[in-house]
């Protein structure tokens, strides 16, 4: 099981495709999907280290606040095992 899984949902896909950009090149952190929620918001949701997906997630958001593209966003630390049913999570 992953230590933390975070999403990002933002307004537009080039700004998703920017934000997803911007976290990877921030922390050591994978992307695991990115979801297509509507015709115009799209999360992303990535996985990692705790502090690492913190540190991707606070550079998406702010990222995505330059777009005034943020629709919202959480990190959640020890995710539970039943998340895999939710979300397709690696290991």
């Amino acid at each position: 099981m992953t230590k933390a899984i975070g999403m990002i949902e933002t307004f537009g896909l080039a700004y998703s495709l920017v934000v997803a950009d911007a976290m990877l090149k921030t922390a050591d952190i994978q992307v695991v999907t990115r979801e297509d929620v509507s015709e115009v918001y799209y999360t992303i949701v990535i996985e990692g280290e705790v502090s690492a997906v913190q540190m991707a997630i606070d550079r998406g958001v702010e990222i995505a606040l330059q777009g005034n593209a943020l629709m919202s966003y959480e990190v959640i630390a020890r995710p539970m095992i039943d998340m895999k049913r939710i979300i397709p999570m690696k290991g």
